[in-house]
């Protein structure tokens, strides 16, 4: 485990920068935000994608069994997917027939994201640690999602 000790600080300090700009987006552009049926789960979305990062890459800088960190990740991984889950149906809904495609699309990417933290940790559980490589998809597929997320809450919002 101390070979990843390294992947998982950086995961920690880069997540938690992040969630900073996605603060800093939101209130620069907060009357536009809130005034949309679906940027308010857009922004929420991509806070929970960047605290799953931190809180994970957290837990897996403390020294404890790999089975212990594989139930974490799994059940960690299962809330944060069902909780995106939830405001995606949601902002699908809302989005209309105008954005349904892009909002189709971001789905399947956040989606992805979701359930590859919940591969990781049953796959971890179920091998005593390979699980964990799993993380390095799911940690840079949530990045994507969040920063596409990020773009619109800085950028598209004022077009």
């Amino acid at each position: 485990m101390e070979a990843w000790q390294n992947f998982f600080l950086a995961q920690v300090g880069a997540s938690a920068a992040l969630a900073g700009l996605i603060f800093v987006s939101v209130s620069l552009s907060l009357n536009q935000i809130i005034g949309s049926k679906t940027l308010p789960a857009l922004a929420f979305r991509a806070l929970v994608l960047l605290l799953q990062i931190l809180i994970i890459s957290s837990l897996m800088l403390v020294p404890q069994d790999m089975r212990w960190v594989g139930f974490e990740v799994l059940g960690i991984g299962t809330l944060v997917w069902l909780t995106i889950l939830y405001f995606d149906i949601r902002t699908l809904f809302a989005a209309g027939k105008e954005y349904f495609l892009r909002a189709a699309s971001r789905m399947v990417m956040s989606e992805f994201a979701g359930l590859l933290y919940v591969v990781a940790g049953y796959h971890t559980v179920m091998t005593g640690g390979q699980g964990i490589y799993w993380l390095v998809p799911a940690v840079f597929c949530a990045y994507a999602v969040a920063m596409l997320d990020a773009w619109v809450l800085l950028i598209e919002v004022h077009r």
